[in-house]
């Protein structure tokens, strides 16, 4: 494992100080403060800290002092608590969506089809009992490559056995159906919460926080969307929601296209989907730290995938955070053993 030296260095090889400066410069415009002040800050914090350049503005630390930023998960110390918590030997359950979908059969609450398995008639098959299908690729993540098809768009089951061989999907499933409260936030995306769960020494599941993320202007994925805190036990919107671009600073107390209000509206299923997630938490051991993308359905919650590499940010994000207290408190009451 590297330490914090070697990974200082290698972040700053391939550092982009094209887009450092533009940092800096969001920060002076957000803040107000001088950018000789904030530049030697932002390394300050990198020093100190382990944040990035892109956490300095995330979490607005020019309003945080030093025990309040020490209490933040930045960019080194999420990185460090991942390979701590995670047997990289186990990763590639998480990152093919192939293999997760076998290994989490239980839980995804649809059919599934591994198209580097499949034949083209299982194909078919699976194309003429359909009207959409969500195909996605095997290893990206974030619904980078995902579609939403159609099956009355094709020709015939043919035409689509081999568009989704031309376009290297690695999976074709079921489309996942909002519950009818959520799919009013936004009904063109499937609306989940990311629920980051730690087992920690005694094999002990616990849920940490949980985030519900909407998609926004006519997109088909939640990701870049919006998103806010809930409250573990009763599913309840906290917070005024944030933007997909974390370093934007942008809040909401409405859905910009529906138009619904947010603050106080309350996830079904919640205590069910609290339930799964610690069951799923203990099927890989190896694997202590996951965030997984929960959807409601209307008949209760399905993982739609887990992410052994869970994002720091938007968990910790300025407006969802009282008293500009970060995550580690938390992290460090269930793994005292954590060091960084």
């Amino acid at each position: 494992m590297e330490n914090k030296l070697q990974y200082y260095m290698r972040v700053i090889k391939g550092a982009s100080f094209e887009k450092f400066f533009k940092v800096l410069d969001n920060a002076h415009e957000r803040s107000g403060k001088n950018k000789v002040f904030l530049f030697f800050d932002i390394l300050n914090c990198m020093a100190r800290y382990g944040a990035g350049y892109n956490d300095y503005v995330i979490f607005e630390f020019w309003n945080l002092d030093a025990k309040q930023r020490d209490t933040y998960l930045t960019r080194f110390r999420s990185k460090k608590l991942m390979m701590f918590m995670n047997d990289h030997n186990y990763a590639h359950i998480f990152d093919n969506k192939n293999e997760f979908n076998e290994v989490f059969k239980d839980f995804i609450g649809r059919e599934s089809l591994d198209l580097g398995t499949a034949s083209d008639d299982d194909i078919r098959k699976f194309f003429e009992t359909r009207k959409k299908v969500f195909a996605k690729m095997k290893d990206l993540t974030c619904g980078i490559g995902a579609e939403l098809l159609e099956t009355a768009k094709f020709k015939d089951a043919d035409e689509f056995v081999a568009y989704v061989r031309e376009k290297g999907f690695g999976t074709i499933e079921d489309v996942i159906e909002n519950h009818p409260d959520v799919a009013k936030m936004y009904p063109y995306s499937v609306n989940t919460m990311r629920m980051i769960t730690m087992v920690d020494a005694k094999g002990e599941p616990h849920l940490i926080y949980s985030v519900f993320k909407m998609g926004r202007d006519g997109r088909v994925v939640d990701n870049y969307g919006l998103h806010g805190p809930v409250d573990l036990e009763t599913g309840e919107f906290l917070y005024p929601a944030h933007s997909g671009d974390t370093t934007a600073g942008k809040h909401y107390t409405e859905h910009p296209n529906t138009h619904q209000p947010l603050l106080g509206y309350k996830v079904p299923y919640m205590k069910e989907a609290v339930e799964m997630v610690k069951k799923a938490a203990l099927v890989v051991p190896q694997m202590r730290y996951i965030g997984w993308d929960v959807a409601i359905t209307p008949t209760g919650p399905a993982i739609i995938e887990g992410n052994n590499y869970c994002a720091h940010d938007f968990w910790q994000l300025p407006g969802q955070t009282p008293g500009g207290i970060g995550i580690m408190p938390t992290i460090h009451k269930i793994i005292p053993e954590f060091k960084y």
